[in-house]
């Protein structure tokens, strides 16, 4: 079974590749904070030194995936309005690149019968 085609854009590989990388972004910087809140709860915390290695484990996990979910929807947002952006400013150039080259035809129009009675 062939792929959708749009999924096969350069849109969409870009699109995926900003969320990988916000991902990957979120699960470093959220699983460095678990790391550090565990590394609190180990110290401080006779509750969480009870923990056995799994949960301790389930619960860093559990940040990581939670960060590169938060992160890479934050990097898809960005993404999609800098595109939309990005479109809105092609559009807007041809629109005005359009009204350029109507002005100058009319600018060259009016000018024709000044040079033909000279």
């Amino acid at each position: 079974m062939r792929a959708h085609k749009a999924l096969e854009s350069d849109d969409a590989k870009e699109a995926q590749w900003e969320a990988a990388r916000g991902a990957a972004v979120g699960a470093v910087k959220w699983g460095a904070a678990s790391a550090v809140l565990g590394g609190v709860g180990f110290v401080f915390s006779p509750l969480y030194r009870g923990l056995t290695v799994q949960f301790k484990v389930y619960l860093q996990m559990s940040g990581m995936i939670v960060g590169s979910m938060i992160e890479a929807d934050y990097r898809m947002r960005q993404y999609e309005q800098r595109v939309r952006m990005q479109r809105r400013m092609a559009r807007d150039r041809a629109v005005w690149a359009d009204y350029e080259k109507e002005l100058m035809e009319i600018e060259d129009e009016t000018s024709r019968p000044e040079q033909q009675k000279k």
